[in-house]
């Protein structure tokens, strides 16, 4: 089977520090896995890397691989076709009088808007229409983006991944400032989602974030991989206590994992 993406001995360095530190991933084409880990673990810089933001560290006596989709080099705008990426920083981005229909559409260009020079054709629109009802918020296209809830747009900017029906969808933070019910309601979506056949990474440092269909957990700590495997084997008092530095015990309720320190919920 493909893989979707293979780092071997990848660092990245910014003013003199590596931000991350020789790592060797794997994620298969079909897996769904989440990558956890306490905020400056190297989180971010990795979703960073796949949206080709920033490159590998080069070191001439040890060369760094960073294959997506069993590619050395790559079209940026063909990988962002069958990667469909999803970050916290994007629902900034767009202007606030942008409407839904256009924010969904605009997946199809990897742009902010569906500019003059955009040609959509009627099977785009009808799959911009799909991902959003699939994602229900079909009701709101013709909705200017300033007036939706965080749920809500944070729902549009998944149908704008879904458009190009992508490989893999990489969700970065996705229910950060969300509450608990709304929070439940996007562990059901992804759990649906994944039952449809769509393929994920999800970034998180919440265990409570993660669907319990994903079974595949990549601890990084320190630019690091510090450990990778089943969720059951990893998500334990002992191996989260490790990645997060302080005592924590973690408990599963119906699949659903959460942590607690000192007396405290983790949400």
């Amino acid at each position: 089977m493909e893989n979707a993406l293979e780092l071997e001995g990848v660092s990245v360095v910014r003013d003199g520090r590596r931000i991350l530190d020789s790592v060797d991933l794997v994620i298969r084409r079909g897996e769904n896995v989440a990558v956890i880990g306490p905020n400056g673990s190297g989180k971010t810089t990795l979703i960073k890397l796949l949206r080709g933001e920033i490159h590998p560290y080069y070191d001439e006596d040890a060369p760094a691989v960073m294959r997506i989709f069993g590619q050395d080099r790559w079209n940026l705008f063909d990988i962002r076709g069958r990667m469909g990426v999803v970050s916290m920083d994007l629902q900034g981005m767009f202007r606030p009088d942008t409407l839904v229909r256009e924010v969904v559409c605009s997946g199809f260009f990897n742009s902010l808007d569906v500019f003059r020079n955009h040609e959509l054709t009627s099977d785009m629109v009808s799959r911009a229409v799909s991902a959003a009802v699939m994602m229900g918020v079909d009701d709101l296209l013709e909705s200017e983006i300033g007036v939706l809830s965080l749920g809500e747009m944070r729902r549009t900017l998944i149908a704008r991944a879904l458009v190009t029906e992508p490989d893999l969808l990489v969700l970065d933070e996705p229910m950060t400032g969300l509450d608990i019910v709304m929070k439940s309601r996007f562990r059901a979506m992804f759990d649906i989602l994944i039952r449809r056949g769509v393929s994920m990474v999800m970034v998180t440092h919440e265990l409570t974030d993660i669907p319990a269909s994903v079974d595949r957990v990549v601890m990084i700590r320190d630019g690091r991989v510090f450990a990778d495997g089943p969720k059951t084997e990893l998500l334990t008092d002992r191996m989260v206590s490790e990645l997060y530095g302080e005592p924590i015990k973690v408990e599963c309720d119906g699949g659903t994992y959460r942590m607690h320190i000192d007396g405290d919920v983790i949400l």
